[in-house]
C-alpha cells in the first residue's frame, strides 16, 4: 500500500525506475508476511502500531540527523495528519485481514482499489466515468467476489477487511487530489508515522485499561520488537523507493509493475505459512489485474486528452 509524493525535478531514466518499483514491490508483501506471523502472538492492532511508531522513529532520527527537525511541521501539517491516520486505518484493517487469511488472498482482494478510486472520484470529484470503465470496474468486483465467497463462509466477515482496506486508501489517493502533496517524503513520512502512531497508540492504550481481548497491549520479547522495527523500515524504504521511481518514469509505465506485489506475496506466503491461491482464486486474481489495467489505460487516455 504505497503510492508517489509529489515528483520533483529528477531526470528522467525509465530503465531505472522500473528497477526501483520493482524492487519495492518485491519487499513490501515481506512487511505483511512478518506482520502475520507476529499477529499469532501480538494483536493486530499492536503490529500496526508498531509499524508506524517505528517509521516514526526512523524519520525522527533523520530529520535530527539532517537538522531538519524543527522544521518537520510541514506546509501542509493538517493534510499529512489525515493522510498518516487514513493510512494507519487502512494498515490496521489489512493486518488484521492476514491474521486470518493468506497475504496473497489479501492483497489480491486490496487491488479493486482501482476501481474503488474510479467510483468515489465520479462521485466525490465529479469525474466523467465512461461505459467502458464502468464495464471494467463490474469485471473487477466481480474478480473480489470469486475470491471472497469461500472465505466469507470459512472466516466470515473478517474476510471483506481488504475490501475495507481499498476504501480507506482510495480516500487517502483522494486526499491527494484534493490537496496536492507540496511536502519533501521525509517530512510526508515522519507526519503519517507520528499521527498513525498517536491514534493507534491511543487506540492500544484504551483497549489494555479496558482489558478488551485482542486488543489489550501485550509485551513484546526483544526479537518481536526487532521485528516490529523491520516492518517499519520497510514501509519507509518502499515508500521512498515507490517515489524515486515516480520521479524517474511516467505513471502509466510504472503502475502495472505493482501487481508484482501478488507475485511476491504468493511466493513468500508459499515460502512461510505453505499457503498457496487455488484455481478460483486465479480466476478473481486474472479478473481483478485486467480491470485494474485497463481503468490505467483507460485513465491514460483521458489524461492525454484533457491535455490536447
Amino acid at each position: 500500500m504505497t503510492r508517489p509524493a509529489a515528483s520533483t525535478g529528477v531526470d528522467q531514466n525509465p530503465l531505472y525506475a522500473i528497477f526501483l518499483m520493482t524492487v519495492a514491490m518485491l519487499i513490501v508483501p515481506v512487511m505483511d508476511i512478518i506482520a502475520k506471523y507476529l499477529s499469532a502472538t501480538l494483536p493486530p492492532l499492536e503490529v500496526t502500531f508498531g509499524r508506524f511508531f517505528f517509521q516514526f522513529l526512523i524519520c525522527l532520527v533523520l530529520a535530527i540527523v539532517a537538522g531538519r527537525l524543527l522544521r518537520m511541521r510541514g506546509k501542509q501539517p493538517v493534510v499529512n495528519f489525515l493522510r498518516g491516520v487514513l493510512l494507519a486505518a487502512a494498515s490496521l484493517c489489512f493486518f488484521t485481514a492476514v491474521k486470518f487469511m493468506s497475504v496473497a488472498t489479501a492483497i489480491s482482494i486490496f487491488f479493486i482499489e482501482p476501481m474503488v478510486l474510479t467510483i468515489l472520484a465520479a462521485l466525490i470529484l465529479k469525474e466523467q466515468v465512461g461505459i467502458r470503465r464502468i464495464g471494467a470496474i463490474l469485471v473487477g468486483l466481480l474478480g473480489a467476489i470469486v475470491i471472497l465467497r469461500p472465505n466469507l463462509a470459512e472466516i466470515g466477515l473478517v474476510s471483506l477487511l481488504p475490501v475495507a482496506t481499498a476504501f480507506l486508501f482510495s480516500f487517502y489517493l483522494l486526499l491527494n487530489r484534493l490537496y496536492p502533496v507540496e511536502d519533501d517524503l521525509l517530512t510526508i513520512q515522519f507526519g503519517a508515522g507520528l499521527s498513525g502512531a498517536l491514534m493507534l497508540g491511543t487506540a492500544l492504550l484504551a483497549g489494555n485499561l479496558a482489558g478488551i481481548e485482542g486488543i489489550a497491549f501485550v509485551v513484546p520479547t526483544p526479537y518481536q520488537v526487532g521485528l516490529l522495527a523491520l516492518i517499519g523500515l520497510i514501509s519507509f524504504a518502499a515508500h521512498g523507493l515507490v517515489v524515486a521511481a515516480f520521479q524517474r518514469g511516467s505513471a502509466s509505465l510504472l503502475a502495472p509493475l505493482q501487481y508484482i506485489e501478488i507475485v511476491s506475496a504468493t511466493l513468500f506466503g508459499y515460502l512461510v505459512f505453505s499457503d498457496f491461491p487455488d484455481g478460483p482464486t486465479w480466476l478473481g486474481i486474472a479478473l481483478i489485474v485486467g480491470s485494474g489495467l485497463y481503468i490505467a489505460h483507460r485513465e491514460r487516455l483521458a489524461r492525454r486528452a484533457r491535455s490536447a
